[in-house]
């Protein structure tokens, strides 16, 4: 019997424990918070951060494990490397996948491999990074290095509001550095995104969506999904070579990635994050459903070194969304009211929270209240939904 280590037992990850042991695999779960509910899952369960490397390294020798998987988790994805590679089991070079997962790594390698690229700094001090913050033209973006779903990223307009954005980004990094990168302004409406699959070293699935924000709430946090992707066919073929090349020059040979992209108006290609994971917020699953492609599978097969997969895509017709529950107070959920027959429309929801539970203004991925997955017949209507969602969706809180 295979023996997978999981990193990361959060609702988003459970899927990927499911698929495991529905395959028969021996599961065992490593996450830091006790009441996670992938343990219920899985065959085994430790408390140990997903971030702490030697402890990982010593749950998988004494598990004796075949692989290991950080779905969707930008944390737990260094560790899966470094640990695998510690172990000969299949990896991508530790080194590549740390240059994905932090941002001033991945900024820089774009810089050294002539990508476009924003000019981007990082810092460890308020002070140096005050001293050299005139060299920047606003706006800029102030980001944690080593975040994900959005938490702790502002988007600065004028020098007197740096230091606020900068401590905030300070509060939400583990390393506790930033970075500042110039603003790019793409000329598409949604910023793409999605994920993809590699397999052998080439990128052989592409899912790639429209990304969504909510501006009534946090133009920085994605709110939502949609497909079909609203942009040209030679710009998506120009997305699609600059990923390519990504993967060579860092000798990626397998998984799933996480993608954010913006073209400017040169038609210039950004690449925002490759991250060395599924993407969240149930991505995968909403491939699934538009396409048939099982990347949550993929992604355990592999880490096993199974890489004879099928990644075939067969499109569903229709126009999807997802929509990421969310409310602009804090307070306790009482309910999610539907209006408008969109009840009708939802084929998949995830809620997260019960009634009584705690909820917070929305201003990163992990304060979502649910996910709903919802299948329009015109695309008119799908835009009217992911434009203006609160005609649809009422969270009451109190």
């Amino acid at each position: 019997m295979k023996r997978i280590l999981l990193l990361g037992g959060s609702t988003q990850q459970v899927p990927a424990i499911e698929y495991a042991n529905s395959q028969g695999y021996y599961t065992v779960l490593c996450d830091y918070l006790p009441d996670n509910p992938g343990q219920n899952y899985a065959k085994r369960f430790y408390c140990v951060s997903t971030t702490d490397k030697d402890a990982i390294l010593e749950v998988a020798k004494n598990e004796k494990v075949d692989g290991i998987v950080a779905y969707a988790s930008d944390p737990a994805a260094p560790t899966a490397a470094y640990v695998a590679e510690k172990l000969g089991l299949p990896t991508n070079p530790y080194k590549s996948v740390e240059i994905l997962a932090f941002k001033d790594k991945f900024r820089q390698f774009l810089r050294e491999n002539n990508f476009k690229c924003p000019k981007a700094k990082g810092f460890s001090s308020l002070e140096s990074a005050k001293d050299e913050i005139s060299q920047f033209t606003f706006p800029v973006m102030v980001k944690p290095i080593d975040s994900s779903g959005s938490k702790g990223v502002s988007k600065v307009e004028k020098l007197e509001d740096f230091e606020e954005a900068y401590k905030i980004a300070l509060d939400n990094s583990r390393d506790k550095n930033i970075i500042v990168e110039e603003f790019i302004v793409q000329d598409h409406e949604f910023m793409i995104g999605g994920d993809c699959f590699v397999l052998n070293g080439k990128v052989v699935y592409w899912g790639l969506l429209n990304c969504h924000r909510d501006p009534k709430v946090n133009t920085l946090v994605p709110v939502g999904k949609s497909y079909p992707l609203l942009i040209s066919e030679s710009r998506i073929h120009k997305v699609k070579e600059e990923i390519q090349k990504v993967v060579d020059i860092l000798n990626i040979k397998f998984g799933g990635f996480n993608l954010e992209v913006m073209i400017d108006e040169r038609d210039r290609v950004f690449l925002i994050e490759m991250g060395p994971r599924n993407g969240g917020n149930m991505i995968p699953d909403l491939l699934r459903i538009i396409n048939n492609v099982d990347l949550i599978g993929g992604t355990v097969e592999t880490s096993i070194g199974n890489n004879s997969l099928t990644l075939d895509a067969e499109v569903n017709p229709g126009f999807y969304a997802t929509h990421n529950i969310h409310t602009d107070n804090n307070g306790s959920f009482i309910d999610i009211r539907y209006k408008n027959r969109i009840e009708d429309k939802i084929i998949k929801r995830v809620i997260y929270k019960k009634k009584g539970d705690s909820v917070q203004y929305f201003d990163a991925a992990n304060k979502a209240i649910g996910i709903l997955f919802v299948k329009f017949q015109t695309q008119e209507e799908q835009m009217e939904f992911v434009s203006n969602p609160e005609k649809w969706i009422e969270v009451i809180v109190e």
